[in-house]
């Protein structure tokens, strides 16, 4: 079984190798474009576990899997991400609170909540950067920004140097890899999980800080 079939059957957390199958460095535009500007949908589509193998296929060549450019993944995964992340800023920006706020939908309302906690903790400008590094958070914080008037220069500025720091970094990390440890391909999965589980530890740690102040002010 070759790397894009043991990946692809491993389940809906890492098939993002499949869409590279199918679209090439065309699916990472399209993924983070949707996870960055379109708020619910973006909740389904972690960018986190498709730049990575991007990266690491990029670096292991024509060895296994679909072939990726290195310079059209990041070509891609930077157009993606700046892009997705303004859509969802000017959705804020004209559907305001009524957009966050939707009755049904308990996660929007949860992680607007903690997205508007980030702002407040570390100011607009380090929030915007250190969302993009937050899986979930990354897709409310960009029409929170919109609703909360945040000044489109200043939204647009630090978003873009988040933007670029995340997606790049963890296609290069991964190229690295790839480049550099031969047959790395066949542990593609559980490396994936582990960028997951990392990827997750801000929210673990949120949730364990959120959990200790209300059980001190108890």
């Amino acid at each position: 079984m070759d790397v894009l079939s043991m990946v692809t059957a491993s389940g809906p957390m890492v098939n993002g190798t499949s869409v590279l199958a199918a679209f090439g460095a065309l699916g990472v535009l399209i993924v983070l474009f949707a996870e960055s500007g379109l708020l619910v949908v973006g909740f389904f589509l972690p960018g986190d576990t498709l730049l990575f193998p991007a990266g690491v296929l990029c670096g292991t060549g024509q060895r296994s899997g679909p072939h990726l450019v290195l310079w059209q993944v990041l070509l891609c995964a930077a157009v993606g991400a700046v892009a997705g992340a303004q859509l969802g800023f000017w959705i804020g920006r004209h559907s305001g609170r009524a957009l966050l706020s939707r009755g049904g939908n308990r996660q929007v309302k949860r992680w607007v909540a903690r997205s508007e906690e980030l702002l407040t903790r570390y100011g607009v400008r380090r929030a915007i950067v250190l969302s993009r590094f937050v899986p979930m958070a990354r897709t409310v914080v960009s029409p929170l920004a919109g609703a909360l008037e945040v000044p489109v220069r200043t939204f647009t500025l630090w978003q873009t140097v988040g933007s670029l720091v995340w997606s790049q970094g963890l296609v290069l990390a991964g190229y690295v890899l790839g480049a550099s440890v031969p047959g790395v391909e066949r542990y593609l999965l559980p490396i994936v999980a582990a960028v997951v589980a990392v990827s997750l530890l801000p929210l673990v740690v949120q949730l364990w800080q959120a959990r200790r102040s209300g059980s001190g002010s108890r």
